[in-house]
């Protein structure tokens, strides 16, 4: 089957039961004042969207075509180079973005879901007295507060229990937990706590209980992130940025630069994957933001140019919920072989996973059974011997590549850096790697800055900090309760519409199918056990998805939550598009 080919490597799944979804509604009682941000000025200099809505990606790619020369070209559509072009569109810079695949088809929609300052990272700052450490936690946790306030649909406060099973452990890890609290500062989501074993077990009775001593719980943020990387894409469209999925860079263009005679780069030539033309895109100022594809990029500008990307492989697997608490994760900071391992509620299932495995880069990252039946092996040396933990309840698997990197300019070429790392090639060609989702806007204000001055921009500072992305300025706890009331749809569907597009719910609703029957009065569902509607596969074309596997992995998450209910799902989902984009009966067979 072709949507089996093209998710290949992606999502794996096995039997077992399934869970009831409602979206991110555990998240529908949050309040956006719960976080209090240092700053949020710059977001009240930047004017209105340009565009009420993305233009198509046809405009898009005319305005690729048919423009001169743009201000800054970015190469990759993750959540770094969204961020990017978000922030040099929004700062007045001519802006375009071109990605290989879809918005967040690499890392950036294969996380652990967590936005995070580190509290590992913070334990070896304090241990090692390393102030890089520090710093990038301090600014992970400023950013970490930013995302939340800016897209409190997608995101939202979660907290997260350490078991603790030795009585010197407790003292050892309150102290942390409550550094940890002090360095968010302003920025602290929730005052971190101590739970005694009874109360642990009570928040979670699937607990081990033998020689479990109490627990400590913190908080850190969560989110849906192909969704989120998706809206700051959709935000920068809106801001006026010339943005296309499926544009592949085959070569990079260069100039001699009259005053210097300086070979630079001056642009890219690109491949419209879906058809096969070329073009080419003129620019002053091209970055590099393609995560893990990083060197092959480098390697476009100068074949020479040593590696610097060390990738790193997060392999995470999803379970139905009932391995978890609805409302509470679960970190275990010592597994046997010294990585971290985090157990967490999303969307009505249980991810479990782990990080920093060695790894090749390629497209297609396949999670191994060895990884997954690591991850089920410690799952069950947490879990009390009355939950059997079976092979036969992993309902999807993923594996994401994090771009680790050495710094070019380093003495020391070994080391690995966990922060990120802004490169300018000989020729001009910056590149922005390394870093974490949580500070893609950051990272991106950086990239910018460095744009801005080694190309000698025209552009004012960053002004992303507050700058609600699509969804979120007019999102309110209680809109499900307007979609149920004003459209007839099921208060299950309500809230997973209203938590994934925020205020352009109502955008979807209105799209939705009469269903024929009393209750709902709207919304045909795409598979029975999950809240996505049909409307979604019109409204998904609107943002860009071209593809099945869009639809089901990244516009909505059915792939990454149950691969059984996508391939039930993908029929009518490639009979919506098809009749949406004109398909040909080869294309619908294909399963694109």
């Amino acid at each position: 089957m072709a949507f089996q080919k093209a998710v290949k490597g992606t999502i794996l799944v096995g039997g077992g039961a399934l869970a009831t979804v409602l979206g991110l509604s555990q998240f529908a009682h949050y309040r956006r004042k719960q976080v209090n941000l240092a700053f949020v000025e710059a977001a009240d200099c930047v004017s209105e969207p340009v565009n009420r809505e993305p233009p198509s990606r046809e405009a898009q790619i005319l305005t690729l075509k048919n423009t001169s020369e743009f201000d800054v070209l970015v190469i990759g559509g993750g959540a770094t180079g969204s961020g990017c072009a978000l922030d040099a569109v929004t700062r007045g810079l001519k802006t375009a973005l071109v990605e290989r695949g879809d918005f967040s088809s690499g890392a950036s929609s294969r996380s652990s879901k967590l936005i995070h300052g580190g509290v590992r990272y913070l334990q070896k700052a304090v241990m090692k007295l390393d102030i890089e450490q520090y710093r990038m936690v301090k600014e992970a946790l400023h950013e970490r507060a930013n995302l939340l306030e800016i897209a409190p649909h997608l995101s939202a406060p979660l907290p997260i229990m350490l078991p603790v099973y030795k009585w010197w452990q407790l003292p050892y890890y309150w102290v942390g937990i409550k550094l940890y609290d002090l360095v968010a500062g302003s920025n602290c989501l929730k005052s971190s706590y101590v739970l005694s074993k009874s109360r642990a077990l009570e928040h979670f009775p699937m607990l081990q209980k033998d020689k479990l001593v109490g627990a400590i719980v913190y908080y850190d943020g969560q989110h849906n992130d192909a969704r989120m990387n998706l809206a700051i894409a959709l935000t920068a469209a809106r801001y006026g940025a010339a943005t296309a999925n499926y544009m592949e860079v085959v070569s990079l263009l260069k100039k001699t630069d009259p005053q210097t005679g300086k070979e630079c780069v001056s642009g890219a030539r690109c491949k419209d994957v879906l058809t096969g033309e070329e073009f080419d895109v003129r620019a002053k100022c091209v970055i590099n933001a393609t995560g893990p594809f990083t060197d092959t990029v480098r390697k476009m500008d100068d074949k020479d140019a040593a590696a610097i990307c060390q990738p790193s492989a997060g392999v995470h697997i999803v379970m139905p919920g009932y391995y978890s608490p609805e409302s509470m994760g679960l970190l275990d900071p010592a597994t046997s072989d010294g990585r971290v391992i985090f157990f967490l509620p999303w969307q009505k299932m249980t991810i479990a996973g782990t990080t920093d495995t060695p790894t090749d880069v390629t497209h297609h990252p396949i999670p191994s059974e060895e990884d997954i039946n690591f991850i089920l092996n410690e799952v069950r040396n947490y879990l009390s011997c009355d939950v059997e933990v079976r092979r036969g309840d992993v309902l999807a698997a993923w594996s994401g590549i994090r771009p680790l990197v050495t710094d070019p300019k380093a003495a020391d070429t070994q080391s690995i850096s966990r922060n990120h790392v802004v490169d300018i090639s000989e020729s001009g060609l910056i590149t922005i790697a390394g870093g974490k989702w949580t500070t893609y806007r950051s990272m991106a204000e950086d990239t910018i800055n460095a744009a801005v001055k080694t190309h000698n921009l025209k552009a004012g500072p960053s002004r992303t900090v507050g700058l609600f992305l699509q969804g979120g300025k007019d999102w309110s706890p209680t809109l499900y309760i307007r979609l149920v009331q004003d459209y007839g749809l099921e208060s299950e569907v309500a809230q997973h519409l209203a938590a994934t597009y925020g205020d352009k719910a109502f955008e979807v609703a209105k799209m939705a199918s009469v269903t024929g029957k009393r209750w709902p009065i709207v919304g045909v569902r795409l598979v029975s056990e999950f809240p996505y509607i049909e409307a979604e596969v019109k409204y998904g074309i609107k943002e860009y998805a071209c593809t099945a596997v869009d639809m089901v992995s990244r516009r909505t998450r059915l792939a990454f939550l149950n691969v059984q209910a996508a391939e039930e799902a993908l029929p009518r989902i490639v009979e919506l598009m098809g009749r949406e984009l004109s398909w040909g009966d080869s294309k619908k067979k294909q399963g694109e």
